[in-house]
């Protein structure tokens, strides 16, 4: 008997990972020519170890993008992850662009908050990280719709698993358009650098070494996409979650402190990503036992379906969603060793997860400041929809208007 399809319907996503886990823990899919491993151990170690390389990437995102740091090893790639990290963690996220954050949240949440009801994806989620994004690089404010654009072609494109053409010459001609519009700003940042994070990549160095205007391009490029793909969807899938398990939802509102952990549950019960590809430079033996992956074959590490391995979370289960859970600690859910499988591990974990977190966190407390008996509208039934990126397309809800402080 073959393996259920990866592709299968929405309804049963997470039932073909349970089938996968313990009947086709490693498995060889004809179709596509690619390894499937959907165990915690095996994905982790996929992620992990230094003989699975990101070697494919130079023909799944490079034509929307152009080179970026995914696609390099060794010293290349700890060179330019170190010229970009620091923008991303720590201080200067902190002083320079949380304030930004709440401001951008705080604009978007003022527009419905008064009304009972919206769309908190429409309302929030789809656009609030492409707006902090656009406002970090200190670009115009009304260019937000033409990298509101870019971001969901380049998404299309890297999502285009049955390659459609159209879908590809989308990407490419993005990736000329994206171009043709930061060059002129890059060459002024140059020339005129200011505090924004587009100024401070232009003028990052280590050993005397910076970015080229291509490479800074490149990365920004990527930024767009791996920042906002990941955040908007796990905004959605976080109130999703929440006001689907209200008791929870109650337990944040009146403890902030559980804001993190509901964040990181969130993201191992419904990882904004499914799935990451690896390239092996050497056959390689499973921990778990169940394979042995060829050297050079296409690997596939099913996020989803490790997030939810009873072998991993035993002390509850894991196909429910619960921020109280004591086998995920919040402290480190966001860090190279975090203990689910969304933000991958070693020198590719993201870059971004902390930006990610602050992005989310501030979308949830200040919604939770503007609104009391936040609830899915009367006969809505939120879905979680999509192939490689899976959330909610649609999240209606009712609530009652706050009286913010300020008076607003």
């Amino acid at each position: 008997m073959a393996p259920p399809d990866l592709l299968s319907s929405d309804e049963d996503r997470y039932e073909v990972y349970r089938v996968y886990r313990n009947d086709y823990p490693c498995f060889h899919d004809e179709a596509s020519d690619t390894w499937f491993v959907s165990r915690y151990a095996d994905v982790e170690h996929v992620f992990k170890n230094p003989a699975f390389s990101t070697d494919m990437y130079e023909w799944m995102i490079e034509p929307a993008h152009g080179p970026t740091l995914l696609s390099k090893h060794g010293a290349e790639h700890s060179r330019y992850r170190n010229l970009v990290a620091p923008f991303f963690r720590g201080a200067l996220l902190e002083k320079d662009f949380l304030p930004m954050i709440e401001a951008q949240a705080r604009s978007m949440i003022d527009q419905w908050h008064t009304d009972g009801r919206c769309d908190l994806v429409e309302g929030l989620s789809r656009y609030l990280p492409i707006k902090v994004i656009v406002s970090m690089l200190g670009l115009p404010d009304e260019d937000h719709p033409k990298f509101q654009h870019w971001y969901e072609s380049i998404n299309r494109f890297v999502s285009n698993i049955n390659q459609d053409p159209e879908i590809i010459a989308e990407g490419e001609q993005t990736r000329e358009e994206f171009q043709e519009y930061l060059m002129p700003v890059i060459a002024e940042r140059r020339r005129n650098p200011g505090t924004d994070l587009l100024s401070n990549l232009v003028n990052a160095r280590i050993d005397d070494q910076g970015l080229s205007d291509l490479e800074i391009k490149s990365f920004t490029s990527l930024l767009l996409t791996a920042g906002g793909e990941t955040t908007d969807k796990a905004i959605a899938s976080l109130f999703k979650n929440l006001l689907e398990h209200p008791d929870q939802l109650e337990q944040v509102r009146n403890d902030r402190s559980l804001v993190t952990m509901a964040v990181a549950e969130t993201l191992r019960y419904s990882p904004p990503a499914h799935w990451i590809q690896r390239l092996p430079h050497e056959k390689a033996d499973l921990p778990s036992g169940t394979g042995t992956i060829p050297a050079g074959a296409t690997v596939t590490g099913i996020i989803g379906a490790a997030n939810r391995d009873e072998r991993k979370y035993t002390h509850t289960d894991p196909e429910l969603f619960d921020i109280n859970r004591q086998d995920l600690p919040a402290s480190s859910a966001f860090a190279a060793n975090a203990e689910h499988t969304t933000f991958c591990f070693g020198r590719h974990h993201c870059v971004g997860s902390y930006l990610a977190k602050a992005e989310i966190e501030t979308a949830l407390n200040m919604v939770l400041d503007c609104t009391q008996n936040l609830r899915l509208a009367n006969g809505f039934e939120a879905r979680e929809v999509g192939v490689f990126l899976r959330a909610p397309a649609e999240l209606q809800v009712e609530f009652d208007p706050v009286q913010l402080a300020d008076g607003s």
